[in-house]
């Protein structure tokens, strides 16, 4: 086996870096040679960033990554403007290939990469998991904790292990005013 460094990285090694960018203390990048970062993009602390050679890693612009995130982009990552990720996500593009000999220890495996993007203004839930393979639809919300084994498409709300739609937004009708008024009724307030 062999290291694969310590992730310290200057920004003069990453192979483009965007205008107000923010890299908060304690996030590791790897390889960021392969790594392109749009602008007024925020990377919240202690967040790993895994770029690998022959494979695209894009961040665009105006993205929000939250602390503690893990993101190991062999099968290629595709971050479209706009996008917020929370703490703790975790997007993976590569799994062990169980159609090789069975009596192979799973880690001898070989590996299958596939990619992943995230469209324009979504927005991925504290504690996520995205599994390789998986298109996040524009506008779509996935709720924290949820594991995303299939794309969602645009404009929907979903959730859950694995993640499932919850209901289609009409982004031109949505807001949080016209949804709820306020105190809503089935929610007591206390004075």
């Amino acid at each position: 086996m062999k290291t694969h460094g310590t992730g310290k990285f200057k920004y003069s090694e990453i192979k483009s870096v965007g205008t107000g960018v923010i890299i908060e203390d304690g996030v590791r990048i790897f390889h960021p040679e392969h790594i392109s970062i749009g602008d007024n993009v925020y990377i919240g602390h202690n967040t790993i960033l895994h770029g690998y050679p022959n494979a695209t890693f894009i961040i665009g612009s105006n993205t929000w990554i939250g602390p503690q995130c893990y993101f190991h982009s062999a099968g290629t990552i595709v971050i479209e403007e706009m996008v917020g990720i929370g703490p703790c996500v975790k997007i993976l593009t590569s799994y062990h290939d169980f159609s090789s000999p069975q009596d192979n220890p799973i880690r001898l495996k070989s590996l299958i990469f596939k990619p992943i993007l995230l469209k324009y203004g979504c927005d991925i839930g504290t504690g996520s998991i995205i599994n390789p393979g998986v298109t996040i639809g524009k506008n779509t919300q996935i709720g924290s904790g949820s594991v995303v084994t299939n794309d969602i498409l645009d404009n929907i709300l979903a959730a859950g292990n694995p993640a499932k739609r919850i209901f289609k937004t009409d982004v031109n009708k949505m807001s949080w005013e016209k949804s709820y008024s306020f105190p809503h009724p089935k929610i007591k307030t206390y004075n």
